[in-house]
C-alpha cells in the first residue's frame, strides 16, 4: 500500500515561484543576519537556511569544497551571499550541530492579521 502523499505549504503560484521565493528570503537572511516575513515562511524558510548553512560548513576545507560551492551558488544565485555565509556565517558555527537559526513569534501584522515571526541567526 502506498503512503499517503503529504501536501506541504504552499504560497500561491508554481513550484518554481516557491523555489526563488525561498532563495531570495535565504539570501535576505544572510545579509542581514535576521528578517521578520509571515509565520508560514519562517517556518518554510528553517530547514533550507539550516541545509544550506551545513553545506558551507562542509565546503571549508576537503576535495569537495569547489562542488559545495558551487551547489550553494545554483541555490542561493548571488554571488555575494554565496562568499558571505561560505567565509563569514559558516566558520561561526563550525563545533555546532545543527540548530543554526531561532524563530520568534511577533504577533499580528496590521492590516491582514496575519502571524509575524522574526527568523534570525543564532
Amino acid at each position: 500500500m502506498p503512503a499517503t502523499p503529504r501536501r506541504s505549504r504552499s504560497f500561491g503560484g508554481s513550484a518554481h515561484h516557491q523555489k526563488i521565493l525561498m532563495a531570495n528570503l535565504a539570501a535576505s537572511l544572510f545579509a542581514a543576519e535576521g528578517i521578520t516575513t509571515t509565520e508560514g515562511k519562517a517556518k518554510m524558510l528553517r530547514p533550507i537556511a539550516e541545509k544550506l548553512i551545513t553545506k558551507a560548513i562542509k565546503a571549508q576545507d576537503g576535495p569537495m569544497r569547489v562542488h559545495r560551492i558551487r551547489q550553494i551558488q545554483g541555490y542561493l544565485n548571488d554571488k555575494e551571499m554565496t562568499n558571505k555565509l561560505v567565509n563569514v556565517v559558516a566558520p561561526r558555527y563550525i563545533g555546532r550541530n545543527g540548530g543554526y537559526t531561532r524563530i520568534m513569534k511577533l504577533g499580528p501584522r496590521h492590516g491582514d492579521n496575519a502571524p509575524m515571526s522574526r527568523i534570525e541567526l543564532v
